[in-house]
């Protein structure tokens, strides 16, 4: 397996977790009392569209030619940490 899919492969793995992760928030926000409910669904909310950006820009790096894959894949590097700052941000509340 090359470098490039092996990358893609473990980009994707974090996208599956970060995914289970917005599930479960959800789901305590489903029994959360009505004001942490509403902070519940703020976070997840923020959540979902780091983990949007995060997606598109899986998607981007996989469709980017051999001559630019390690440009976007500096970018890519770069949304997955602000991603993985939300959500380990979203953990420690």
């Amino acid at each position: 397996m090359d470098k490039r899919v092996a990358y893609e492969e473990k980009l994707a793995a974090q996208l599956e977790e970060w995914k289970a992760q917005l599930a479960l928030l959800k789901a305590k926000a489903d029994k959360a009392t009505a004001e942490a409910k509403i902070e519940y669904c703020n976070a997840t909310e923020a959540l979902r569209n780091k983990y949007e950006e995060a997606r598109m820009k899986l998607q981007e790096l996989k469709d980017a030619s051999d001559g630019t894959w390690e440009e976007i894949k500096r970018s890519t590097e770069k949304a997955w940490t602000e991603v993985k700052n939300a959500f380990h941000g979203a953990d420690s509340k």
